[in-house]
């Protein structure tokens, strides 16, 4: 059994996620078998806020090299979450 802190990576901070926060979107990190209902549901237990929608993207892993040798960094999945109007989550800024 999942709890919501194993679907939930962590919130991510880039500047395309900090154009979206006027539009009541966040951008998270969640863990790759994680669907939308697992996804919404863990939003709304950890900040106690109302989803109204969840769009999720896979990301393939980019090609490094180091030194000799090639290889690649991990897939990922990135969720685009939709609160409802009011609701906000509070994010640090340092």
């Amino acid at each position: 059994m999942k709890t919501s802190y194993d679907v939930l990576r962590n919130i991510l901070r880039t500047e395309k996620g900090a154009s979206m926060l006027p539009e009541n979107k966040y951008v998270f990190r969640v863990a790759l078998d994680a669907n939308k209902i697992e996804i919404k549901q863990a939003v709304e237990d950890i900040y106690s806020v109302k989803v109204l929608s969840v769009n999720t993207l896979k990301m393939h892993g980019k090609w490094k090299r180091m030194r000799n040798k090639a290889g690649q960094t991990p897939d990922w999945k990135k969720a685009i979450v939709t609160l409802k109007q009011g609701d906000k989550i509070e994010i640090a800024t340092t």
